[in-house]
């Protein structure tokens, strides 16, 4: 298989946290040992999706939180949190936290928009403000700016026993520069990488024009990197469903074909108003995977992967597909277990 043109560097997951709504402990326990999991295997990174009012991690803060007790190493990530739902202040203060707790290992992914189904849960979660809340771009500057150190309040000093300051505390050094964006556009790349953000891509784009998803995604990362102080240095991570079934059961091997097949059609053409286009998943051994990811544009234009796990599957599926990726399709991909 000839060479990359960007040989895999770093090597990650990303995972739903899903559980019971009538016993939810085990699902987040569950995830938890997944990302220990990761540790043990040598993967550079574990991220979690978030998901407000569903049975998926709805505070993935929280959840790295007391992840950052049960690891050392590995770097933990947020793909996404939806600042819609967010104060900018308070979750710069919880992010800060957690970075600390964590030695420097956190990287929280960020993405802008109202909140889904925002005109039924809008009394609930702004009711004084609904009409006022800005869900662009400025949410995200507003978190940027309040982590990398500028002024929250008009008072610092003290004032009886107690002490104030005049921004975010704590301040964690170096979070700054590990914020990232997901986006699904060439406006979205652009203005991530005029932050100096970090760009997240995912296995999802806005049909922008014509072309395969493939090319569409690299069209993305280009603009991202022509926009951003560093160039081709900035950093971008891929998301794509990736499943190997190299240790699979041969039931495990027919669930996950089922499962590829049956989100198969919305690949095909662009998806609802916002004409949204998916990328097939990938399912397969890891010569397979390997030999196909080699081939696929945007991949070939990255040196970090998130690889995405289903959202359905058991807790031994995800054991099985997590160490056939670290030790079967990782290294043929040029990737090294951390130590």
């Amino acid at each position: 298989m000839p060479p990359s043109t960007r040989p895999l560097r770093k090597l990650g997951f990303l995972t739903i946290g899903l559980f019971d709504g009538e016993d939810p402990r085990p699902g987040h326990e569950s995830t938890l040992r997944i990302i220990e999991l990761g540790e043990q295997l040598g993967f550079d990174s574990a991220w979690v999706r978030h998901r407000h009012l569903q049975y998926g991690i709805s505070s993935p803060v929280a959840v790295l939180a007391a992840a950052t007790q049960r690891t050392h190493r590995i770097e933990l990530g947020t793909a996404v949190i939806p600042l819609g739902w967010e104060n900018p202040l308070r979750l710069a203060e919880d992010l800060a936290t957690v970075d600390v707790l964590s030695g420097g290992r956190l990287n929280p992914g960020v993405s802008v928009g109202p909140p889904r189904h925002y005109d039924k849960v809008r009394e609930a979660l702004y009711p004084d403000t609904g009409d006022l809340e800005d869900f662009g771009y400025g949410r995200v500057s507003r978190l940027l700016s309040l982590i990398r150190g500028a002024q929250a309040s008009g008072f610092h000093g003290q004032e009886g026993i107690e002490v104030f300051s005049d921004r975010v505390q704590p301040q964690s050094s170096g979070l700054g520069r590990r914020l990232w964006y997901g986006g699904a556009s060439s406006r979205s790349a652009q203005w991530a990488g005029e932050q100096g953000m970090n760009y997240l891509t995912s296995s999802v784009v806005r049909a922008e024009g014509a072309g395969r998803f493939e090319e569409i995604q690299l069209s993305h990362i280009q603009t991202f990197r022509a926009h951003h102080p560093e160039g081709e240095l900035a950093r971008v991570s891929q998301g794509l469903v990736v499943i190997p079934t190299d240790s699979a059961t041969s039931e495990q091997r027919a669930k996950y074909q089922a499962y590829a097949a049956k989100r198969l059609p919305r690949t095909t053409q662009p998806q609802g108003p916002a004409k949204m286009l998916f990328s097939p998943d990938f399912v397969g051994s890891s010569a397979e995977l390997a030999e196909r990811l080699d081939t696929h544009l945007a991949f070939r234009e990255v040196d970090e992967v998130a690889f995405a796990l289903p959202f359905t599957f058991e807790h031994e599926d995800y054991v099985q597909i997590l160490t056939d990726l670290a030790t079967r399709l990782g290294p043929r991909l040029g990737w090294k277990p951390a130590a």
